[in-house]
């Protein structure tokens, strides 16, 4: 159910912003992100706030927030994580920069964490898994797991295995979901264990079983963050966990 509360009783999640060099919103270096994470995070409860890549914060962010969330985002990652040698020169995104770093930390520190397209995949890369470069081209697919339709609509269902974390917070075992993504992880998976796939055997979603809560999915929740759809339970359920890292400080 939705939660009322008092912002100083409310955990605080950082929400992790997404990063253009120009777009329509400027021509100069910005931060953008949709509105959906942050109202998904106030209506189950907690109080969003924004991070911005500031590399000496981090610490910080970490000493505020209560449990985070790595949104989706289309930007490139480094060579490495398709399997390939970087070329000289190569530079990495600013994004990406800042959240490996950012993301190994809190996982060390064992903070609650819901990963979301992007933000799954380098929850993922942060244990050393690798990803295919364009599902669509690499694996024989007939899902175009790229923006086939809007955002707001379901593009195709998942299998959710049972018992998982991903599937007591979801509450369901199979899931109409919605797709934005051209990477796909691939190998080195580790220590992740597989929540959710695609009827194609894309994996959508994963979990770190030895942390508290530390989930990530494919697709984009927060597009049906409302009361009653299994997607608000991920919003819900990291609040919660958020909170419980709230008593424990």
């Amino acid at each position: 159910m939705m939660v009322e509360a008092h912002a100083e009783d409310r955990p605080t999640i950082g929400i992790l912003m997404d990063y253009q060099s120009d777009g329509s919103f400027s021509t100069r270096p910005h931060y953008a992100l949709r509105c959906g994470y942050f109202d998904a995070v106030w209506r189950a409860g907690g109080l969003p706030v924004a991070l911005p890549y500031i590399e000496d914060a981090g610490e910080d962010y970490l000493r505020t927030c209560d449990g985070l969330i790595l949104p989706g985002g289309f930007y490139p990652f480094p060579a490495s994580l398709y399997g390939r040698r970087a070329e000289a020169g190569e530079m990495i995104h600013p994004r990406f920069a800042f959240e490996d770093t950012f993301v190994r930390r809190a996982i060390d520190l064992d903070y609650p964490m819901l990963g979301i397209c992007a933000g799954m995949q380098v929850i993922a890369a942060s244990v050393g898994a690798t990803m295919y470069n364009d599902v669509r081209t690499e694996l024989p697919t007939k899902i175009d797991h790229l923006n086939a339709q809007p955002a707001e609509e379901t593009a195709h269902d998942i299998q959710i295995t049972p018992g998982s974390l991903l599937g007591r917070t979801l509450g369901v075992e199979t899931l109409e979901v919605n797709t934005a993504h051209k990477e796909a992880l691939k190998d080195g998976l580790g220590g992740l264990s597989v929540s959710a796939t695609a009827p194609d055997g894309v994996i959508e979603g994963i979990e770190l079983a030895d942390r508290r809560f530390c989930l990530g999915v494919q697709w984009h929740p927060e597009f049906f963050a409302n009361e009653g759809d299994p997607n608000f339970n991920l919003f819900t359920a990291l609040v919660a966990a958020a909170g419980d890292e709230m008593e424990q400080a």
